[in-house]
């Protein structure tokens, strides 16, 4: 199941929900003010991370700047505690499926969480053909 890193003032954190109850995909949606992001998280945010804090951390936040932080002199584990204590240093939406993350939205990179079966019927069939897509005889072979 994906799960969905919000704020509840962020535009992009309710278009990307809507993305998702508009393609029928369920997610878990998790509040980074209300709920206390554990180190397991984090890591595995990390892990499937291209570039780990940088694709995570908005260097232009205003605590980062306001204190002169020097993200780059601080150990995994320092850095873990400092988001804990500041969740607002996230870039908002972080997507994050068993596979894959996507930070901020994207409207063609969102793409990617809908299951292949259905990318693939609606690349190679007409809508008659695929309305109810697991019946479509490109998405049987896609499973």
């Amino acid at each position: 199941m994906v799960k969905i890193y919000t704020s509840p003032s962020c535009s992009s954190c309710r278009k990307v929900k809507k993305w998702f109850d508009e393609q029928n995909i369920p997610y878990e949606e998790h509040n980074i003010f209300s709920t206390i992001l554990d180190e397991k998280e984090l890591k595995d945010i990390l892990f499937k991370s291209e570039n780990g804090f940088e694709d995570i951390i908005s260097t232009r936040s205003k605590i980062i700047k306001e204190n002169n932080i020097d993200l780059d002199s601080m150990t995994t584990k320092e850095l873990i505690s400092f988001i804990q204590k500041n969740p607002s240093i996230l870039k908002r939406p972080i997507m994050v499926d068993d596979k894959r993350i996507q930070v901020g939205y994207s409207a063609e990179e969102i793409r990617i969480f809908i299951p292949r079966a259905r990318r693939l019927a609606q690349t190679y069939c007409s809508a008659d053909e695929c309305d109810s897509y697991p019946n479509c005889e490109h998405a049987q072979n896609c499973d």
